[in-house]
């Protein structure tokens, strides 16, 4: 069993196995494996359009950790839009099918395994706030943005960046309107393309946030100002100019606010501070709480809460 489980650990390090997608593949594959015995051809576990796993699915994943006594969620999507599923898929089938080739499967004993990730998975290590008062709102604020991206990069297509921005903006215009009624989606369900207009409605406004700005995002601003509304993107400052470029391109520079999300959040944190000195840390600490409690309520991967440190 130990060799089986060096070779399953190296596997995870060698193809960035992290966060719930594919977490979620390798569960689903391994019960393939379970159920249809090895070797497992890979074109058998592609849905007929060839775009998905097959089976890939909240209800197959929670119906897998039901039988090992789990019953928290995984992914409300269960794997099936994250970007690299199907590679994932296809190298770890050709892990499994080197190994049975070996000599070394124990199919039982891989499932447990996986599973044990995934508990390690629920008690994950979240981002960390640094707050230092050497340095800029606005910097403090970024740093939290690049942990998400690094991560992000390590986790072949799981979007924390995106995940991350899109509840700091949630959390901040939560503390704003206080007792007005905003609503926070989860995610993956958020401005998507058979969803509501935008991220987040207030008003006449409609704010997309986003960390890649592309022509569909202005198409459907566009969308927004046909409707009477006034669109509103909000992306890292890397993404501004990217943004003001497409917007210029579909004669939307004018109509459209494209707004820096460092600054966006950072100038409300100071206001909200009253500018003392004294009520900063204690205003960043609400916002913080404020982002915890919206990804406590739409999103299953703790990892995405944000720690308060020095």
């Amino acid at each position: 069993m130990k060799q089986i489980e060096a070779l399953l650990e190296r596997f995870v390090e060698d193809n960035s196995v992290v966060g719930k997608g594919p977490l979620s593949v390798m569960l689903v594959v391994t019960r393939h494996a379970k159920e249809r015995g090895l070797p497992l051809n890979e074109a058998d576990l592609l849905t007929e359009e060839q775009g998905q796993v097959l089976g890939l699915g909240r209800a197959a994943v929670q119906s897998i950790l039901a039988d090992h006594k789990i019953t928290r969620v995984l992914a409300e999507e269960g794997g099936r839009t994250s970007r690299g599923s199907i590679g994932h898929m296809q190298r770890y089938v050709a892990f499994l099918n080197d190994l049975n080739k070996k000599g070394l499967i124990d199919i039982e004993f891989i499932e447990k395994w996986w599973v044990e990730q995934i508990k390690k998975h629920f008690s994950g290590k979240g981002f960390t706030l640094h707050y230092d008062m050497a340095k800029s709102l606005k910097f403090i604020v970024e740093d939290v943005l690049e942990q998400a991206v690094k991560r992000q990069k390590a986790g072949h297509g799981t979007m924390y960046a995106g995940a991350v921005l899109q509840h700091m903006v949630g959390a901040k215009l939560s503390l704003v309107l206080k007792d007005q009624k905003l609503t926070c989606r989860g995610f993956s369900v958020a401005d998507g393309p058979s969803e509501g207009s935008g991220d987040f409605e207030i008003g006449d406004v409609v704010i997309h946030v986003t960390t890649m700005p592309s022509e569909a995002l202005l198409q459907k601003c566009l969308r927004n100002l046909e409707n009477g509304k006034r669109p509103m993107i909000i992306t890292p400052a890397s993404g501004v100019a990217g943004a003001v470029s497409i917007a210029t391109g579909q004669n939307l520079e004018q109509r459209v606010d494209i707004v820096d999300a460092g600054q966006f959040i950072s100038t409300n944190l100071y206001e909200l501070s009253q500018f003392q000195a004294s009520s900063r840390k204690v205003t960043v600490e609400n916002f913080i709480e404020r982002y915890n409690e919206i990804v406590s309520a739409n999103e299953t991967d703790p990892g995405l809460k944000i720690g308060f440190g020095k």
